[in-house]
């Protein structure tokens, strides 16, 4: 695949991020913001989910007619015969944005051939903007919601190998209170062994963080393709590595340097 295709893609997706972003802070920390529950009491869906990606859903369609969308609000918009996947998270970390609390995202990821190839993740409140293509390196950029984005910051993950340096981020899944595979028994392991612990809520912005090096080494379980396809491009391109755990838990996964995630590998069941 050309790179130069790659960059054609990733460009559009951050034109495409960047109107996601307009919406999601029109209605941030609004006391008229409407939401419900999905499968449990945590896991709950905005008016503002449903809407970035109603529009993601349409631009993609208009641009990129013939390619496959899986969306988490509206599911797999499929062309038959294509190589084309676009994977959406419209609003990652919906509990965070509902709260009023400053960490969330869109997540934009693209499949070719069922491989990863292109990722953007714009947290708008933020205003960080992290985008990769396969080969082509990750970076970060800032400035845009003041329309003046400053050169994009070339991205590597953490060079550290000693968890007692390290800072790192975790998540629990929705089913915490039915399933005892929850992962409240890793993080207790781990967090006496490490510098710090975060929770931040949103899958997409902690891959992000690890390839900016702001987090050391992170890993969830029972995420969603919609969750990290981004963020695997974006992680990779700044020399890190995701490893699987839990294939009985969705997509449970170990990101980080090869030390780091050798190290956290050991610890978690």
């Amino acid at each position: 695949m050309k790179i130069d295709i790659l960059e054609s893609i990733k460009n559009n997706a951050i034109s495409m991020a960047e109107k996601v972003g307009e919406i999601q802070m029109d209605s941030f920390r609004s006391p008229k913001l409407r939401m419900d529950t999905k499968t449990t009491q945590f896991d709950i869906v905005t008016e503002v989910d449903k809407k970035c990606e109603d529009y993601l859903v349409s631009e993609i369609s208009k641009r990129y007619p013939d390619h496959t969308i899986i969306g988490e609000e509206t599911g797999k918009h499929i062309h038959e015969g294509t190589d084309w996947e676009w994977v959406i998270d419209p609003l990652d970390g919906t509990n965070s944005y509902s709260q009023g609390l400053p960490i969330f995202c869109v997540s934009i990821g693209v499949r070719y051939k069922g491989e990863p190839v292109v990722g953007v993740v714009y947290a708008p409140y933020l205003d960080e903007l992290f985008s990769a293509v396969k080969g082509g390196g990750a970076q970060m950029q800032q400035g845009l919601c003041m329309g003046e984005p400053m050169p994009g910051e070339r991205l590597h993950v953490s060079r550290k190998t000693n968890l007692a340096e390290c800072i790192v981020a975790s998540g629990f899944p929705y089913d915490k209170a039915q399933n005892p595979a929850n992962n409240v028994e890793n993080a207790a392991r781990i967090i006496p062994l490490v510098r710090g612990f975060r929770r931040m809520g949103s899958c997409a912005y902690d891959m992000c963080s690890v390839a900016m090096s702001t987090i050391d080494v992170y890993w969830e379980m029972c995420l969603k393709e919609y969750d990290c396809c981004a963020g695997i491009v974006i992680v990779r391109e700044a020399g890190g590595i995701i490893k699987e755990f839990r294939p009985d838990r969705g997509i449970s996964i170990i990101v980080g340097n090869d030390t780091l995630v050798e190290e956290i590998g050991k610890l978690v069941k």
